[in-house]
This record gives C-alpha cells, sequence and structure tokens, in this order.
C-alpha cells in the first residue's frame, strides 16, 4: 500500500498531465524534436554522474568521432532507446538490456547479469565503512529485482508518483557495479511510456534534476530512511522545470529554421531544404549520413549542402580533403543553451506546502 498525502498526490497529477501535454504537443512535430529531445536527456542524465560534453562533441560522437565523455553520453542514449523499445514489457530481462546498451562498449564484462559483490556509495575504495550508502547483499538482488517488476506493474498508482518511487527503490537496490543511475533514469522513461504518459518524445526529466542535484540525491537518502514524499515531490518540481525548458528549447529550434527560410537561396524543390530540416535533429553532419538521409550518391553531397555553407547555416570544421564534417552553430548554441538552463539552480515555481506525517 502505497500513502502519499493528497496534496502531493495533486501535485503529481498535475506534474503528469503536464507532461502528457508536453508530449501531445511535440506529437505533430515528432520528427525534427525527439531526437534533439532524447539527446538532451541523455546529456542530462550522464551530468548527473559527472559526465558532461558539449553539444557539439555529443553529436560528433554520434559519427564516431567524439570525445570519450561524449561517446559514454551517446551509450547513455542508446540505454534510453533501448529503454523505450522494451517498454511493452518492463522485467528483468528489459532492465538487463537497458544496462547492456549503455556499458557494451566500455564494460561488456558487466552486462547481462546483476553484480555479484557487495557495494556502496562513498566512503572508501576498500570497504563501506563510512559509506553514505551500502546496499543490499548481492544473492538478495534478483529477488529484489522481481519485486520491484511487480510493483512496477501495478496501476493504482498516479504514473508519475509511481515512477519515482520505482526509481529510488531501483537505486536502492543498486543492481549494477556500475551504471546504476544511468539506467535507472531510462527505466523512469521506459515506466512512463509503458502506462502511457509519454508516447511520442522523451521528456527531459533528468535535465529538471539537474536544477539541485543535491536535492535529488538527499530524496534517494530519505526514501532510504522511509520517507517517499522527497522523491515523489522532486520528480514532481524537476518535471515542471525541464518542461519549460524543453518548450524553450524547441521554440528556439523552431525560430532557426524558421531564419534559415529567409537565409538560405535554393531551388524550392531542392535537396539543401532536406538537409536544414535534418540539421535540427543533426547538427553535426559528414557525407554518409547526408547520403543516407537524403537517398543520394555521397559525391553528391557537396553540391547539396552548397546553399547552407553559402548562407552560413553550415561550417566545415575539419579542415580536411576526406572526412569532413560541418556543424550547424545555430542549432548547436540552442542545445547548449538548454543544457545551462538545466544546469543552474533555480526558486521553482510555489508548490502547495505538503503535510508531512509524523
Amino acid at each position: 500500500m502505497v500513502e502519499l498525502p493528497t496534496e502531493l498526490l495533486a501535485q503529481a497529477d498535475d506534474a503528469g498531465a503536464e507532461i502528457a501535454r508536453f508530449d501531445a504537443d511535440m506529437g505533430h512535430e515528432i520528427a525534427p524534436f525527439a531526437s534533439v529531445l532524447l539527446r538532451s536527456e541523455s546529456a542530462a542524465s550522464s551530468k548527473i554522474e559527472h559526465l558532461t560534453a558539449s553539444a557539439r562533441a555529443i553529436a560528433e560522437a554520434e559519427l564516431g568521432v567524439g570525445t570519450r565523455n561524449a561517446s559514454l553520453i551517446v551509450a547513455n542514449q542508446r540505454a534510453m532507446t533501448a529503454a523505450l523499445a522494451l517498454a511493452d514489457r518492463i522485467d528483468a530481462e528489459a532492465i538487463l538490456a537497458m544496462h547492456a546498451a549503455l556499458l557494451h562498449d566500455t564494460r561488456a564484462e558487466i552486462t547481462g547479469q546483476w553484480r555479484h559483490e557487495q557495494g556502496w556509495i562513498g566512503g572508501s575504495d576498500y570497504g563501506p565503512h563510512g559509506a553514505a550508502f551500502v546496499p543490499p547483499h548481492e544473492r538478495h538482488v534478483p529477488a529484489l529485482i522481481d519485486d520491484l517488476v511487480a510493483f512496477i506493474g501495478r496501476n493504482d498508482i498516479p504514473v508519475l508518483a509511481h515512477a519515482a518511487i520505482a526509481h529510488a527503490q531501483f537505486e536502492t537496490i543498486h543492481p549494477f557495479p556500475d551504471g546504476n543511475g544511468r539506467t535507472g533514469r531510462a527505466l523512469v522513461h521506459a515506466q512512463l511510456r509503458n502506462k502511457g504518459l509519454t508516447r511520442h518524445v522523451t521528456v527531459p526529466v533528468s535535465a529538471g534534476l539537474l536544477a539541485d542535484i543535491d536535492a535529488y540525491f538527499a530524496a534517494l537518502s530519505a526514501y532510504r530512511a522511509g520517507d517517499l514524499i522527497p522523491i515523489v515531490e522532486r520528480f514532481g518540481m524537476a518535471s515542471f522545470s525541464a518542461i519549460d525548458n524543453g518548450r524553450r528549447l524547441v521554440e528556439d529550434l523552431r525560430t532557426i529554421r524558421a531564419e534559415w527560410n529567409e537565409r538560405i537561396h535554393a531551388r524550392r524543390n531542392a535537396h539543401a531544404w532536406r538537409v536544414a530540416d535534418l540539421l535540427v535533429r543533426h547538427p553535426v553532419l559528414n557525407a554518409n549520413l547526408i547520403a543516407t538521409e537524403l537517398d543520394i550518391a555521397s559525391t553528391n553531397t557537396y553540391r547539396v549542402i552548397e546553399p547552407l555553407v553559402e548562407a552560413g547555416v553550415l561550417v566545415e570544421f575539419t579542415n580536411k580533403k576526406r572526412d569532413r564534417l560541418w556543424r550547424a552553430p545555430d542549432v548547436l548554441a540552442a542545445v547548449d543553451a538548454f543544457a545551462t538552463r538545466a544546469g543552474r539552480r533555480r526558486v521553482q515555481a510555489a508548490q502547495p506546502e505538503i503535510n508531512r506525517p509524523h
């Protein structure tokens, strides 16, 4: 039985309704914005784990030429994608698959299985003495995951509150040697999709949590002490701020794309316009990506993008004769601005006072 104050349940319901509204609003424009929101959420979730990279570095990593941190963020994007693909059946195998998508390229030896040794958070590397949290013994992990999966399968709890509690329990079980935070936040999106709160896009909840990481971790600690209220509060407030930030990003991208129509000089049916649309989703391009997306010969890509280069929409930055890369500075700046807003501690909109039971 999950018992939460009426005010908190109402707040969670309001946040859930706002998530559903945002998802519905984006539904008719899913092609331009679904991928950029997914990328932004993956970057925000990674930043909570102190993995940071610019929008440009992440876009480059998607083409196989990014930094290590950017490559790890792209791996987190794969985990998010796997979570959404597996949302119809959230079970132990699905959670293992999300974790494998995250760490297959860097720590394949720990994927496909639960942890086989005791772990802890904080303290020293030599033992759990002084640790901030010591998760359950490894022999209990499979049964605890089965219990969590059964809890996720319930339909008698408001969706956002349900996802917040399930996330806190997953982080408390801490079923893997590494990647628990990112996998756990991917699981949130699987649950939101599974319960029908989202259908089209990834709402950047992690970007909302970035507004006050200390409060997020404090809420997880409170949950482990038996208080469910802070983690549900935190997810509600994070959702409101994330959606506000996400709407600003989408509006920025719409404005940029509209301005390009004035700057680009090309025939009405020219491929250049399709590349302009592609840039909203992929702000760093190479010839192979352009050729694949437009279904043209790679030798024709330079001619196709010439109007965009002349307009300053695209900038070549590798100075190579082969394996050249182009970037869209306007789009990258908008995505970096989104990340900056997410990482800034902000005063949250006034929320109803929650009466905590004593």
